[in-house]
């Protein structure tokens, strides 16, 4: 077991790691900005990494506080969940009610998951890395293919 401050610092290598992965992997070296994440040009969309004791983590999260505009939000990318899970060997996974550990918040998401891999464990971070980097670069395509009918219709509802 660790401390808070090690495993703070554990993580901290982690994201660090990754980061430097990131430069050097051939999906990314050309690209100017490595992930999209909170860029989606869409409010309360965003693309997220997790990682912790179990599992990591690929999601693509709705964060509106209206509930009705999450649900609409949630509904919008169901009609296109053909598009968004294209390449991926497992259907995604979707969850409309998760509760974010760090804030309380409560957000829809749509993500893969790696089972059985663990952040504290460093001899799993490239396997973790590969999956980061080739499950993001698949799920931001697939997002960037339905991203302006999802903006406009949201913008549209009321």
């Amino acid at each position: 077991m660790y401390s808070k401050e090690e495993a703070k610092k554990i993580r901290l290598q982690f994201w660090e790691q990754f980061g430097k992965r990131c430069e050097i992997h051939p999906l990314l070296r050309e690209r100017r900005k490595k992930w999209m994440l909170h860029r989606t040009k869409i409010p309360g969309v965003a693309l997220r990494f997790e990682a912790d004791r179990t599992d990591a983590k690929v999601i693509l999260e709705l964060s509106q506080r209206n509930e009705d505009k999450r649900l609409k939000a949630f509904e919008i990318m169901q009609n296109y969940k053909v598009i968004l899970e294209d390449g991926f060997a497992d259907a995604l996974i979707w969850e409309f009610f998760h509760e974010r550990e760090d804030s309380g918040q409560e957000v829809a998401r749509i993500y893969n998951v790696l089972p059985g891999v663990n952040i504290f464990r460093q001899n799993q971070w490239l396997d973790i890395f590969n999956f980061f980097i080739e499950n993001m670069v698949r799920l931001e395509e697939n997002f960037l293919q339905i991203r302006d009918i999802l903006k406009e219709e949201l913008d549209n509802y009321q």
